[in-house]
């Protein structure tokens, strides 16, 4: 089961699909939180730097079918602190080196 699914279909001149990758576009480049109005609302979400894609194209039956799909995990990815390393000694790195 989905958390949210927003869907939209209607009719849209060639202007009005331009306008809309175009805003899609500007969120994308954005990042971090952002809005996207679709005439009926507009929906929020936060967008990370990195994303998984897949282009579609579909030709059959007199149609030419166009899918972009952008994924993203709903939760922010842990940042785990770096663990300092141990350095070894001047002396060590000098004795292991002669031997």
């Amino acid at each position: 089961m989905k958390d949210l699914k927003f869907e939209q279909k209607r009719s849209l001149s060639r202007a009005e699909a331009a306008d809309q990758l175009t805003a899609l576009a500007a969120a994308l480049r954005e990042g971090g939180d952002t809005e996207l109005d679709f005439g009926s609302g507009t929906l929020s979400l936060r967008v990370p730097d990195d994303l998984r894609g897949e282009l579609e194209i579909e030709i059959g039956e007199g149609e030419i079918e166009l899918e972009i799909e952008l994924k993203w995990p709903t939760t922010r990815p842990r940042t785990t602190p770096s663990r300092p390393t141990k350095a070894t000694p001047k002396s060590k790195r000098t004795a292991a080196k002669q031997s």
